[in-house]
């Protein structure tokens, strides 16, 4: 009898193991595209004079709420990658369109509720 080898071919998964990478990766993507948008709320936070930069819409508020809301926006985006990157890493596939999906709407209600409010 002779010996042969038999050579099995399989697919190479390169999803296999690695989520924590791919958390890492869209953490990174979405810290890179939420840069600007957080250093201007870090702005406004820090500095309340710019309260009159909304000037007629933001008349009736407190100098304190506008410090509130924006140090609000400030922490909501500095936990934005590492809430996206831990989603990323530990959701299925189902569970993340689902989660994508009703980000979506929300950004576009958003937008529409804006238009309707703010257009003057």
């Amino acid at each position: 009898m002779s010996s042969k080898t038999q050579h099995h071919e399989e697919a190479m998964h390169v999803d296999e193991g690695k989520s924590g990478l791919w958390g890492f990766l869209a953490g990174l993507v979405v810290a890179a595209f939420i840069m600007i948008p957080l250093s201007g709320a870090f702005a406004f936070a820090t500095h309340p004079s710019t309260q009159q930069l909304f000037s007629g819409r933001l008349d009736e508020t407190s100098q304190g709420g506008y410090t509130a809301f924006w140090w609000i926006v400030t922490i909501f985006l500095v936990a934005l990658p590492f809430l996206v990157g831990y989603a990323v890493a530990h959701l299925s596939v189902k569970t993340l369109s689902i989660v994508g999906g009703i980000i979506v709407i929300f950004i576009i209600a958003a937008l529409v509720f804006g238009q309707l409010f703010l257009v003057v």
